[in-house]
């Protein structure tokens, strides 16, 4: 009889989950006709569809009788009504769910409002009392001065046992109210979603879970570092899944951002493992899962915290080939740089065409095929810098460099594009790189020619491609992360650049190269 009543009771909390799903992503994607899209845009408001927020709700492990929920940017509220359908479907639900809301946005207020009391209704049909506080307010400001009154306060009305989030996605600018705020709470970070998740592990209990939505350019690069540090001494992920297509999670709104979904609890103890799985779209139930070594996810050996996510034990032995690598950058006594030349702050001494008392100007159109080919006839962009007084300091020796694109686009076959500039190729004394390109030197000198065509031979492979891909969720190419890279030693390097002659061979045949020298394959 037991058994009859719960099974009973489950399914009408199904039922009753599905309809609360149903009406408020309704009220969604009203919401979303009614948003400015430009405002949408500049703000980074993407809000959540009922079935990636069904996702992230089913991530919860806690079983507390009662439980206090932030969400720290609702919207019209789809994952707070995620996470009590949630609670509705389950054999086990809690007694009681209390729910806190920050939304600033005028038009999502009184539709977030509206589905706070469908999830009350919803709670109490499945013997839940839901309780929900939607507050208008700014979550970083009010966060903020919570933490500064008292950041190490144990006030049970301040903390939260759970935090749903899909954060607004939107640089902060340096000199921003958010950004002093944030600073002054010991938070340091340049964009408000790594912000909301700094600022909602913080407001979370001991033992404490986070599931959130984010793009996945956190896990590397140097703008990232300082919140990785602070995320990775207060969180332990237990669980992140990734999304494979760009297109799928918010196609409603057209975005390209790659993202990923993590479960994360709030405690200093390092699970032995930690879930990583894979799949194209929330509706794909094509659903990969496997578990690693939580020191495969962070190492505590990198010195940069860089996040790997690798999907598939076949990229396992990509990660394995290069940390096997004996050489540093600085070992080989190399370093890279970003392009010096801001074309926009140069635009009076920029040509189209190359004249009497220029100089010539690399930008990433001039890369093709292993080499730099300037000048670009075809290119939009200038081929040549007066050289002047004011842009001397702009300019290298001509000699021996890498190259390498620091930007490629969303649909471009690789990540990591290199180039040898070669001065036999370029007739001149001095060059200037765009600041769209990292370039490799010794001491703001060229290099020796084998060298620099090896290492543009490494670079340009496809096991450093996808080495990349595994922490690296955006289409930017850091110095710092070049600099993290491990390399072949010097010698391997020249074996290589000796055999590439005039021309780069083709993509298979400089795999086989690599592979070759570096592990006699």
């Amino acid at each position: 009889m037991d058994a009859a009543r719960t099974a009973h009771s489950s399914i009408a909390g199904a039922a009753e989950a599905a309809a609360l799903l149903a009406a408020v992503d309704e009220s969604r994607r009203i919401a979303t006709g009614r948003l400015d899209p430009d405002r949408r845009s500049a703000l980074g408001q993407f809000m959540t569809p009922a079935n990636v927020a069904r996702f992230m709700a089913g991530m919860f492990a806690s079983h507390r009788p009662v439980v206090r929920v932030l969400d720290a940017g609702a919207g019209v509220g789809s994952l707070c009504a995620a996470y009590v359908a949630a609670m509705c479907a389950r054999n086990d639900p809690p007694e009681r769910i209390i729910l806190t809301c920050y939304e600033i946005d005028p038009v999502l207020f009184p539709l977030l409002q509206a589905n706070l009391e469908r999830c009350r209704i919803a709670g109490e049909r499945c013997g839940i009392r839901v309780e929900a506080t939607p507050i208008r307010a700014d979550f970083v400001k009010s966060a903020t001065a919570t933490l500064g009154a008292d950041l190490f306060s144990s006030r049970s009305d301040e903390r939260f046992d759970c935090a749903i989030l899909n954060p607004p996605y939107h640089k902060i600018r340096s000199n921003s109210t958010e950004r002093l705020l944030l600073r002054e709470a010991g938070i340091e970070t340049s964009n408000l979603y790594t912000a909301f998740l700094a600022l909602a592990a913080h407001l979370l209990v001991s033992g404490g879970e986070m599931v959130a939505i984010t793009p996945r350019s956190f896990c590397n690069g140097p703008y990232f570092e300082p919140f990785r540090r602070l995320f990775l001494r207060l969180m332990r992920f237990r669980w992140i899944h990734v999304f494979e297509s760009r297109e799928e999670a918010f196609s409603e709104d057209g975005v390209l951002q790659e993202n990923v979904v993590f479960h994360a609890i709030r405690t200093t103890e390092k699970p032995p493992n930690v879930i990583i799985s894979c799949n194209r779209g929330p509706d794909d139930p094509d659903l990969r899962v496997r578990r690693v070594p939580y020191d495969d996810l962070v190492s505590l050996d990198d010195r940069h915290a860089f996040i790997h996510i690798v999907t598939d034990h076949a990229n396992d032995s990509i990660r394995y080939r290069i940390a096997a690598l004996k050489a540093t950058l600085a070992g080989l006594g190399l370093t890279v740089s970003t392009g010096r030349v801001v074309d926009f702050r140069s635009r009076e001494h920029l040509r189209m065409e190359p004249e009497h008392g220029t100089v010539p100007l690399i930008y990433p159109c001039h890369l093709r095929d292993g080499f730099v080919r300037w000048p670009n006839p075809k290119s939009r962009k200038p081929n040549a810098m007066v050289r002047a007084r004011e842009t001397e300091d702009l300019l290298v020796p001509s000699a021996h460099y890498v190259l390498v694109k620091r930007f490629s686009a969303k649909e471009e076959r690789r990540r990591v594009t290199a180039a040898v500039y070669d001065p036999a190729r370029v007739p001149t004394d001095v060059v200037g790189f765009e600041n769209h390109l990292n370039y490799f030197h010794r001491n703001g000198l060229g290099m020796e020619p084998e060298l620099a065509v090896g290492l543009a031979a490494f670079l340009n492979s496809t096991l450093v491609d996808l080495f990349f891909r595994q922490f690296s969720g955006h289409t930017q190419v850091n110095a710092t992360d070049l600099r993290s890279l491990r390399y072949p030693s010097a010698e391997q390097l020249r074996t290589m650049g000796s055999r590439i002659g005039a021309s780069f061979p083709s993509q298979e045949d400089l795999d086989a190269l690599v592979d070759e020298v570096l592990f006699g394959g």
